[in-house]
């Protein structure tokens, strides 16, 4: 039996790099499987033809991540 694999990005906030080949990591919001949307941080081709491993992150766990960043010295 073959697992349906679907996915809706409902959202998109930006992109933190972009490669040689094209390919932009992109913080988007994204609904896996018809479930709720989550906060999504992963390397997408161009035209999102193919998708790279990332995180998914609730929204809670998205300001834990913004407040663990907002607190280091990345100087």
């Amino acid at each position: 039996m073959a697992d349906d694999f679907s996915y809706t990005v409902e959202e998109t906030f930006g992109s933190i790099s972009e490669s040689k080949g094209g390919w932009k990591t992109e913080l988007n919001l994204v609904s896996w499987g018809g479930r709720p949307a989550k906060y999504d941080l992963r390397p997408w081709a161009p035209e999102r033809a193919k998708m790279g491993k990332g995180i998914t992150l609730t929204k809670e766990e998205l300001k834990g991540l913004r407040d663990l960043l907002n607190g280091m010295n990345l100087d």
